[in-house]
């Protein structure tokens, strides 16, 4: 039996030097299909991936080209636009990266609604920024048309805040569940997924604006589908305490409940690094069998060997 993984891929993982062309992302896309096209005879794959350049941009152009006849579309729509470009971007590129190698394997992209409470208490205070910067003039006028919550982003400009909300299901899971037993390599739960709320009454859906953490929802995506391993894919090797500083050290192989403790010490940037080691944490608190990973994509394959990378398991 394969085992099954979830890497969870930034969105800043396409975008390098600030190259926003769609053929600078698909160009940068190739190496990520060409490791994952290598391990696609070991293991059951499933790509998550951030979105945060991407659907900044596709928030720009709603923004700067909306008319009364062409209306700007909404960021849960905005999400979704994302999910595809990205998903488009990535499964060309393993499909080329499979067949450079003589490995017939399907690559799909599911369009991928999660699941958050209306209740969650990050709706009360948005903190996520996202879209252009404004004069501040210009982020309050806004917000009082659209109805915003705009704040200042450390002395850049003004921007758009929304609500940044944990997944609790991703509605799509068992079609994903699906593919993989149909050994398809899926690329789902893109930029966090769309938040959508179910009503109260009927349960039925309804896309709400907010942006879900890609982490959370990837590991959420591998709870729920019986992974057995969650990988995180950053920008560094390991996981370091002190970072950045003379006595930075890396973490190779670590415990939740170990780890949970270098949280308390606030060695982990809220911003940065925190939501990959919480992620991870929720993942492999799951059982003695599930392994959190944190790592780049230089090393991805030597971590699941587990010769590189910050392994995270009971």
């Amino acid at each position: 039996m394969k085992k099954r993984i979830v890497l969870a891929l930034g969105g800043n993982a396409l975008q390098k030097n600030g190259e926003a062309t769609a053929e600078a992302q698909k160009k940068i896309a190739e190496k990520v299909g060409e490791v994952i096209a290598n391990l696609a005879s070991k293991y059951e794959i499933v790509v998550a991936h951030g979105n945060g350049p991407q659907v900044g941009n596709i928030l720009i152009h709603e923004e700067q080209a909306a008319s009364d006849k062409a209306p700007a579309m909404p960021l849960e729509t905005a999400v979704a636009m994302s999910q595809g470009q990205i998903g488009y971007w990535l499964t060309q590129a393993i499909n080329n990266a499979l067949t450079r190698q003589g490995k017939r394997r399907q690559v799909a992209t599911v369009v991928s609604q999660v699941v958050v409470d209306r209740t969650d208490p990050a709706f009360k205070n948005p903190t996520k920024p996202i879209g252009q910067f404004y004069t501040e003039s210009q982020a309050k006028k806004l917000a009082a048309k659209n109805n915003w919550v705009v704040k200042e982003d450390a002395g850049r400009g003004w921007r758009r805040v929304v609500a940044s909300p944990k997944p609790i299901d991703i509605v799509e899971k068992r079609a994903i569940e699906s593919l993989i037993a149909d050994g398809t390599i899926v690329i789902a739960t893109g930029g966090g997924g769309i938040p959508v709320v179910r009503t109260k009454v009927l349960k039925r859906l309804k896309g709400i604006d907010a942006v879900i953490d890609k982490d959370y929802a990837a590991a959420k995506l591998a709870e729920l589908i019986h992974a057995d391993i969650f990988i995180s894919v950053t920008a560094v090797e390991n996981v370091y305490i002190n970072y950045g500083l003379p006595s930075q050290e890396p973490i190779h192989r670590i415990t939740p409940r170990e780890l949970k403790d270098l949280i308390k010490y606030g060695y982990f940037k809220p911003g940065s690094m925190l939501p990959k080691v919480e992620a991870a944490i929720q993942f492999a608190s799951r059982g003695h069998d599930k392994i959190g990973i944190i790592t780049d994509i230089d090393h991805l394959a030597e971590a699941l060997n587990g010769k590189s990378g910050t392994i995270v398991t009971k």
